[in-house]
């Protein structure tokens, strides 16, 4: 498939287009293995498991123990400056 517009838009349109061809031609397990990127997620990934008594101690964990850059702390409310 050949594309001969100068526009940018469409020449990045054609670069996705021919990629995705690309990765639908690959086997699904191929695909399958590239399609999740595993990321260590500090004192998650640290212990094959946790277990809690009541769904606010694994809160409170949360809150204590895990960067909040992991999302799994309480919603705060937005500021209103």
């Amino acid at each position: 498939m050949t594309n001969n517009s100068t526009d940018p838009a469409d020449a990045e349109r054609q670069a996705w287009l021919e990629e995705f061809e690309a990765a639908a031609r690959r086997p699904l397990a191929v695909r399958l293995r590239y399609a999740f990127v595993r990321t260590y997620k500090p004192i998650l990934d640290d212990a094959p498991y946790r277990s809690f008594e009541h769904m606010a101690d694994y809160r409170q964990w949360c809150e204590i123990q895990l960067p909040s850059w992991l999302g799994y702390g309480q919603a705060k409310e937005p500021r209103t400056e």
